[in-house]
């Protein structure tokens, strides 16, 4: 008895991407486009997050760094959250009393907050991207912003976005 085996083609599929623009600095949406794409990475899609205006504010670093500044700068950087951990929610921040009860209830259902959900992104190897051009608008630095992400414009998201399957908006 002969048992022929069918040689199988590799798998010829071009990877499936997704991107998503970051443009909120709630607490709660951050924390959605990281669950997304978390997800993602994980079913072996390319990911990308474009992070623009206040949505930079999850790439911030907690601790203050000293660089020099223009005012205009200055008062951005005292009126943005310093940090992902830092955010305020989208509905229900009660003078941030909000974000402190949703991330009670995050840890009492053993849930990842977003300062962890970042981490897993980038041992994923989700791609984060900080805007060049509203880094430069809102005075940040690069020091003040977590290592492990890139710089661009708008034009690179777009060529990201061009071939993406999913493409998010948050």
């Amino acid at each position: 008895m002969y048992v022929y085996l069918e040689r199988r083609q590799p798998d010829t599929q071009p990877k499936k991407k997704t991107t998503i623009i970051l443009f909120s600095g709630d607490y709660d949406k951050a924390m959605a486009a990281y669950i997304i794409a978390n997800g993602a990475a994980a079913y072996d899609h390319d990911v990308t997050i474009f992070h623009t205006f206040w949505g930079l504010n999850a790439l911030r670093k907690e601790a203050s760094v000293p660089v020099q500044k223009g005012f205009l700068e200055k008062m951005f950087a005292k009126m943005m959250p310093r940090g992902a951990d830092r955010m305020g929610l989208s509905r229900m921040n009660f003078a941030g009393i909000g974000p402190k009860l949703i991330k009670k209830v995050i840890k009492k259902h053993n849930a990842m907050p977003l300062p962890q959900l970042i981490e897993m992104a980038k041992e994923q190897g989700v791609k984060l991207v900080a805007c060049q051009m509203t880094v430069d608008l809102l005075g940040l630095k690069p020091e003040e912003l977590i290592d492990g992400i890139e710089f661009a414009g708008v034009a690179a998201y777009l060529a990201d976005a061009s071939e993406g399957n999913v493409n998010l908006f948050i």
